[in-house]
């Protein structure tokens, strides 16, 4: 990420980010260089895909818009976008599981009765989901062909990121931060960290935020699939890398100057997207299977935290016009589904890993969340023969 200048928007295309800073305060450092894979640290046996991101599943972009503000303010939005053209005539069958409900996921009743996504999904605070789908609706009533629209359910996830780094009851997400998130969506690398949605996040004491990976599958001799993940990760518990308890090992967090204030609370938002032919029965079986890769982390799903997780297909065969008659399509069985459910578990694993490793420190007027001290992790992976 670029070092963020005085004031105004700063994007970069080929990573789908968008940089907002009011103000003089400028509390992100530069982006480290370091995702769990790179550094040895490699969850389970199937292979990535190119870019080990939720973008290597055809279609799927992402978009986010990273917002500082003063000495206070460490927001922003996060936008996945299943597919290029509009949702809302050519949606995408989708489903959700809860691990714990405390939590605003705007627009989850309708998905669920009706198991189809028919806007991109934002993630970014607590206290302004509204603002978001507020803006989300207006931005695609706006869109050529939706002039006679009179419903639409827009997707608004989110954790809180108030209990240290953002001011988060000034509500500081603008529309113009929501269609800036939008219009910059990229397929390619996404940028992890402190950033967008993520960039006041706390993570198991340390810096959290965004993260991605994806996993290629094999389901017969002429057919594979991809499954892409992404986090918003924010929650809390024992932080364990590989079956390794390594946040014992490093016996303390990195909030600073006091106590870590979040504790067990906070919350996770996982999206789960494939190019596998799926209804939304089996969508929603894909969904539970990265709580899997949560509790591998070190998670319980504390009573405090909103842990959410939404599946969707991008595959052509299976999209949802809204009044066309639907075709009937081959979409894959249950027996198809092992394979699928373990790369969802090995890719959100290892998406929790990536928020933290190529998060930043991050100060505020409350405090400073240090990132995680790679050396030292690496020392305690190196010890116990985690690292390939």
């Amino acid at each position: 990420m670029a070092s963020p200048c005085p004031q105004g928007f700063h994007s970069s295309a080929a990573l789908g980010l968008v940089v907002l800073v009011l103000g003089v305060a400028a509390p992100l450092t530069a982006q480290q260089p370091r995702r769990a894979r790179d550094l040895g640290i490699v969850p389970g046996t199937l292979p990535p895909g190119a870019n080990n991101a939720i973008t290597d599943v055809q279609g799927v972009r992402v978009g986010q818009t990273t917002i500082v503000e003063g000495d206070s303010v460490r927001t922003g939005v996060t936008a996945i976008l299943p597919h290029a053209g509009n949702l809302f005539f050519d949606r995408v069958p989708a489903g959700l599981h809860v691990g714990n409900g405390f939590g605003k996921l705007i627009g989850v009743t309708q998905l669920s009765e009706l198991g189809e996504l028919e806007t991109p999904i934002l993630l970014t605070c607590t206290l302004c989901v509204w603002k978001a789908a507020d803006a989300l609706a207006a931005y695609l009533l706006e869109k050529p062909g939706m002039e006679e629209v009179r419903s639409i359910n827009p997707v608004v996830g989110e954790t809180n990121d108030g209990y240290m780094l953002n001011a988060i009851r000034s509500r500081p997400v603008s529309a113009a931060a929501v269609r800036q998130a939008l219009g910059s969506a990229a397929s390619g690398p996404v940028q992890e960290g402190s950033v967008g949605a993520g960039t006041g996040t706390v993570t198991f004491g340390w810096k959290g935020g965004i993260g991605t990976s994806s996993r290629r599958t094999i389901i017969s001799s002429d057919s594979g699939w991809t499954v892409g993940v992404l986090v918003q990760s924010n929650f809390g518990g024992e932080l364990q890398i590989l079956g390794v308890p390594v946040g014992r090992l490093l016996g303390r967090t990195g909030t600073k100057p006091r106590p870590d204030a979040q504790g067990s609370r906070g919350s996770i938002m996982m999206v789960v997207a494939t190019d596998a032919p799926l209804s939304d029965r089996n969508l929603g079986r894909l969904a539970s299977r990265a709580m899997l890769g949560l509790a591998k982390t070190g998670s319980v799903a504390s009573n405090g935290s909103g842990d959410y997780v939404i599946a969707f297909s991008t595959h052509p065969d299976v999209r949802r016009p809204p009044v066309i008659a639907r075709k009937r399509v081959a979409e894959l069985t249950n027996d198809d589904m092992s394979t699928l459910f373990q790369a969802t578990v090995e890719a959100t694993e290892e998406a929790i890993y990536n928020s933290l490793f190529a998060a930043t420190t991050v100060s505020s007027r409350r405090g400073t969340v240090e990132a995680l001290p790679v050396a030292e992790v690496l020392r305690i992976m190196s010890s116990h023969r985690a690292i390939r």
